[in-house]
């Protein structure tokens, strides 16, 4: 019989895939757009249709289990607990940029034990579970450039609670970060970027205030692959287990040693926090 992980994995990758041609039929075309918490935060009919069906697929699989999602909340219930962005980077999606995805993520006694990570516009499938990190069914392994000049960083940074905890310092410290790598990009979607990172096409991503629904599946599958995921709460960092419950965090490829984004953590941390 599947372990608990790969029957997990399967359920996850089955809603995925379910969800994706609704999404794809959405995307590029004309959509109202609404917002939830401010002007930065938007939401669309695909979204919440979206972890409507994933949620059915999950009882289908897992009846009774937990489920913490972006749209709808938590349904409580027993292990595993479900977490799920249905589409993570609504933002780019909204306006027809190819860089979201869908993240869905079991977890069972605080540990993330499988997570799909789900690109339809690519068709790129990321999975985690005992078996390792996998892109379309092959190993991944996060292999790439370990020092700062020749990195690349994928960092939604300074996003909009940065500017308003210290405007200073966020954009003193993005304007270090563009000086001393290679290259910076702002994609959004951060579950993507864990990706990324994980597959060994970007070196490192970071992020502050973000929710477990991001991470969950992103932090495993990068773990998985041999890279490092360091999460962070007040400016100190976190013990790995239930690391994607905290809400700042930094991944990298293996081997790396990136000093300011380092520091960068641990200051940007303490200042979200305060």
């Amino acid at each position: 019989m599947p372990s608990l992980s790969a029957r997990c994995s399967a359920t996850a990758r089955r809603a995925a895939l379910d969800v994706a041609p609704m999404l794809l039929s959405g995307f590029r075309h004309d959509m109202n757009i609404d917002l939830k918490a401010d002007f930065h935060d938007v939401v669309t009919k695909y979204d919440r249709a979206a972890e409507a069906r994933i949620r059915e697929i999950i009882e289908e699989d897992f009846p009774g289990s937990a489920v913490v999602g972006e749209e709808d909340g938590l349904r409580a219930g027993a292990d595993p607990t479900w977490y799920i962005d249905p589409i993570d980077g609504t933002s780019n999606f909204a306006r027809g940029i190819a860089f979201w995805c869908v993240s869905i993520a079991a977890v069972v006694d605080g540990e993330v034990i499988a997570g799909v990570i789900y690109d339809p516009v690519q068709d790129n499938l990321f999975t985690a579970d005992d078996t390792g990190a996998r892109l379309g069914g092959k190993p991944i392994h996060a292999r790439g450039f370990g020092v700062s000049d020749q990195a690349t960083v994928l960092a939604h940074y300074p996003m909009p609670a940065d500017l308003a905890a210290d405007e200073e310092f966020s954009l003193r410290r993005y304007g270090a970060l563009v000086r001393g790598f290679s290259a910076v990009r702002n994609t959004s979607s951060g579950a993507l970027c864990l990706a990324h990172v994980a597959a060994g096409w970007a070196d490192a991503t970071f992020n502050f205030g973000t929710n477990a629904w991001d991470v969950a599946a992103g932090s495993l599958l990068l773990k998985l692959a041999g890279g490092s995921y360091h999460a962070y709460i007040d400016g100190v960092e976190q013990p790995a287990h239930g690391d994607f419950l905290a809400p700042d965090y930094f991944g990298h490829v293996a081997d790396a040693d990136f000093p300011l984004i380092t520091r960068t953590m641990h200051e940007g941390s303490r200042l979200r926090s305060a």
